[in-house]
């Protein structure tokens, strides 16, 4: 069964939801109604899902981002492919989509961060072209909404 790349929709929320709570990621279907909802209002983002059989069963949010001390690029913000259909290429294609979305935008980098407990997904972005550059720690502060 062949796989169909579109847009994200406001109507996606559900699944893309489900989707993420495989990696832990436990948002509501409101909540990730909003962040479509922010992503399709902003220019430097874009989103797509994989279809198979009618069902979504992957999605990928890139984001075109600038820095005064390098290049810009794009980076890949999240890829969930459900687990029941991976390692059958659909991650590449979503990949595939984002890198060409960011040639459009005349971007000739694609980033990717990636935990560094998910070992066997360092290797499948090796798979698919990318190198690790290098490794960092995240440090979170909160802000409190004004």
């Amino acid at each position: 069964m062949s796989i169909t790349i579109r847009e994200i929709t406001l109507t996606d929320a559900n699944a893309l939801a489900s989707l993420s709570l495989q990696f832990g990621y436990s948002v509501s279907a409101g909540e990730m109604e909003q962040r479509i909802g922010q992503i399709l209002t902003r220019k430097e983002h874009c989103g797509f899902v994989a279809i198979k059989a009618g069902q979504i069963v992957g999605w990928i949010h890139g984001f075109h981002t600038f820095r005064l001390e390098s290049e810009p690029f794009v980076e890949i913000g999240g890829l969930v492919v459900d687990q029941v259909f991976r390692r059958q290429g659909i991650g590449q294609q979503l990949v595939l989509q984002v890198r060409e979305w960011a040639a459009e935008q005349s971007v000739a980098k694609l980033r990717v961060r990636c935990h560094t407990a998910r070992t066997d997904t360092h290797v499948f972005y090796q798979r698919v072209g990318f190198m690790e550059s290098k490794e960092q720690k995240v440090f979170d502060l909160a802000v409190a909404p004004q």
